[in-house]
């Protein structure tokens, strides 16, 4: 059996180790990417902008680990796929057969398409070369603009103020992230930032980078102001990669449509990851999300399934573990709605299951860095931020992933003025003692 993955990202290695575990030694898998770094920790570039972590860092693997899962690498972009006879063309005309094919080539971000976009100086953060550019260009450059919204034009910004760099934030609408944080967490959000001596502009609009000798020296807004600077970094959101399968005639949407088997259109291609869209049994709907365990366990279930062990992939609720404005904060289950007028679409860190929001009532305690909201649904709890003190993190993730009936104390969370966190420790640890007890028996 060939397997060939298309894809260095954690999807694509999480599909081998998959492969691998069912101890087919004798299957012959391939990988193939462009990225001449290979396999990287994306979230940990956020981190690598400020000088938390090192090069070496982002490299979770060993070269032992990667000896072990018997895999072939091949640096190689593939230009073409060639559903009729099972066979991939790459870019210098090789043709490869497969048996299995697992399409995991994530997502780039969306381009800037103002004027000056193309001049040197103008970065974004999708992978190892961008962040080392941005250090590069971070040395020489006393001012940045950042534009875009999301948790990317976060890392940017933070990025680029830890390196000494003044920084300029613009805003298209009257906060941070309004279509996931609520107004309370957006004003935390901002007035840390402030605080570091990020300079924030709300209602603002880039329409064009302004340029000296192929260099930017500026921005020009939509209101006639013209902002110095050396740097403009964006993000404004990503889009998956379908290039290959669009030409391959598989069916697309947002993303590659995808069965409850990590399963094409057609029936030996899966996908996987960013490039995915998958159904979600939340909304009823096929959902985008650029999540890293997310990505990682869709890459697993698709391994088992081009490996034979047919298994269905179960949409977790999502959750990711974040920092914003070096707070850490933690978003599960559906929190928000509506559009960010920042980012187009999705945007890295994101999932699209946090903004479909239904019929909730909002439970909230804190108003300065430590900051807990929970959407109370009938009986469950639909979503929740925790920003600050992580104490309730885990229990909320577990409570809410699987549907735990919190009727037992609905009404008190929304009592006024009552102490919601304790409310919920209280619950938890009730919780826990009735799980033990029938583990016992």
């Amino acid at each position: 059996m060939k397997h060939i993955v298309i894809g260095t990202g954690v999807a694509g290695i999480a599909a081998i180790e998959s492969i691998r575990s069912l101890r087919n030694q004798n299957d012959d898998i391939t990988i193939l990417g462009d990225d001449p770094h290979g396999y990287y920790s994306r979230p940990g570039l956020a981190y690598y902008l400020t000088g938390e972590v090192l090069d070496k860092t982002l490299f979770p693997k060993k070269r032992a680990d990667f000896i072990n899962l018997n895999f072939k690498y091949k640096k190689a972009r593939v230009t073409k796929i060639i559903r009729a006879e099972k066979k991939l063309e790459l870019d210098d005309k090789t043709l490869l057969a497969y048996d299995k094919l697992l399409i995991a080539t994530g997502a780039s971000a969306l381009p800037l398409t103002v004027p000056g976009a193309n001049l040197e100086g103008v970065v974004k953060l999708d992978h190892l070369e961008d962040a080392r550019r941005i250090l590069k260009f971070a040395k020489r450059g006393k001012t940045a603009v950042v534009v875009g919204g999301g948790i990317t034009a976060l890392e940017l910004t933070e990025g680029l103020r830890s390196r000494g760099v003044n920084v300029h934030y613009l805003l298209r609408g009257d906060r941070y992230w309004s279509n996931v944080l609520d107004a309370q967490e957006s004003q935390i959000v901002q007035t840390r930032l402030q605080e570091e001596g990020v300079t924030l502009h709300f209602y603002s609009e880039l329409i064009e980078v302004l340029g000296k000798s192929g260099k930017v020296i500026g921005v020009r807004l939509q209101d006639g102001r013209t902002l110095k600077c050396n740097i403009l970094a964006y993000a404004i959101g990503i889009k998956p990669r379908m290039n290959l399968a669009r030409d391959a005639e598989l069916t697309l949407d947002r993303g590659i449509l995808v069965n409850e088997f990590m399963q094409t259109n057609a029936p030996d291609i899966y996908a996987a990851g960013d490039v995915a869209q998958v159904y979600d049994p939340i909304t009823g709907r096929s959902i985008l999300d650029s999540l890293w365990g997310v990505a990682r366990e869709q890459g697993r279930v698709a391994g088992l399934n081009m490996a034979g062990q047919i298994t269905p992939y179960t949409k977790s609720m999502p959750f990711n573990v974040t920092r914003l404005a070096g707070l850490t904060t933690t978003i599960i289950g559906t929190v928000g709605y509506g559009e960010d007028k920042d980012v187009l679409g999705i945007a890295r860190g994101d999932s699209e299951t946090w903004r479909q929001l239904p019929n909730a009532i909002v439970a909230q305690s804190g108003f300065d860095v430590n900051r807990l909201r929970i959407l109370v649904g009938e009986k469950t709890f639909i979503g929740a931020v925790v920003m600050g003190d992580q104490t309730l993190s885990m229990p909320l993730q577990k409570i809410i992933a699987n549907k735990i009936d919190i009727s037992p104390i609905r009404d008190k969370l929304l009592s006024h003025n009552t102490k919601i966190a304790d409310i919920i420790a209280d619950f938890w640890s009730k919780q826990k003692m009735v799980e033990g007890n029938y583990a016992t028996r």
